[in-house]
């Protein structure tokens, strides 16, 4: 069967390779949507620390020996500890000014992140392999799907439903939403409104980390794995809404796929689909499609 002269098993096949670049969007864009929605701070820093979480990954291996699935819970924490140290020294002193403030610390926080480990490790990629239980590949009919990407989609989606559980649907997110809109408030019942706030950017970059450890196999590992997807998973938090949770998944997950069908239709296109579809949503609807209009 063909669609376009088109066969439907290389139809097939691209949908799920799109899939897998989705998944990647939705859980990088979904840490943008917590921080942003939450803590109202526009994270440019999000992919150094994506990168950070491939390269610690990769340095777990190369000079401790410690496995993938020791670096897939380890490098998410030490990038978390990391983003409380962010917070709690320079991004808390900002939250009352204006967005461009936070943007511009977290572009110099990215260069310098950047230029340390580009100095040690150099912009070439450092090969990392996917454990030995996700090698291999499933045949489905239509193609031979590695493991390691049915892994990678299977575990972006457990997260980033988890977290959209967590943040929506807990006593503990609704404390979380309160403390951001009306802190004094919610600091009268005894919440540590501060700690809270802290604690809400550093889970926010370690699911940036989350996806570099998931990423390392699939990419080559370098300093500047983080620049390019940063700019698309921007555009994904834009047409889903800024700090909308759910339409950072929906659209992160969409936009994965119709960038892998493009690139079957028509490849010119592939690399800009995601910036003309942000153009047109904004012209319809500036907030995003799942963002509150103002």
């Amino acid at each position: 069967m063909e669609l376009f002269n088109i066969p439907l098993s290389a139809l097939l096949s691209q949908l799920l390779l799109g899939l897998v670049n989705g998944a990647f969007y939705a859980m990088l864009s979904l840490g943008l949507a917590v921080i942003f929605g939450l803590l109202n701070v526009i994270n440019f820093a999000h992919g150094a620390l994506f990168m950070l979480g491939a390269l610690l990954a990769w340095a777990g291996m190369a000079y401790a020996g410690l496995g993938y699935w020791v670096m897939l819970l380890l490098s998410p924490l030490v990038v978390m500890a990391l983003g409380m140290l962010i917070e709690k020294t320079m991004l808390r002193w900002l939250y009352r000014l204006d967005h461009i403030y936070g943007l511009l610390l977290t572009l110099g926080i990215t260069l310098v992140i950047e230029g340390a480990f580009r100095s040690a490790y150099g912009v070439s990629g450092l090969p990392y392999a996917p454990p030995a239980a996700l090698q291999g590949a499933s045949d489905l009919g239509f193609m031979r799907l590695p493991n390691y990407r049915a892994w990678v989609v299977a575990a972006s989606l457990g997260a980033c439903l988890g977290t959209w559980y967590l943040i929506e649907k807990t006593r503990f997110g609704s404390v979380l939403r309160a403390g951001t809109e009306n802190p004094r408030a919610v600091e009268a019942f005894g919440v540590n409104v501060p700690l809270m706030v802290t604690m809400t950017y550093g889970f926010g970059v370690a699911l940036a980390a989350f996806a570099g450890v998931l990423a390392a196999p699939v990419m080559p590992v370098s300093p500047l794995m983080g620049q390019n997807l940063i700019i698309v998973v921007f555009a994904v938090v834009v047409i889903g809404g800024m700090g909308s949770i759910t339409g950072s998944i929906l659209t992160g997950l969409g936009l994965g796929v119709i960038e892998g069908l493009t690139r079957m239709f028509y490849p010119e296109a592939s690399s800009t689909v995601v910036f003309i579809i942000m153009a047109l949503v904004l012209l319809v609807r500036p907030a995003g499609l799942f963002g509150k209009e103002k």
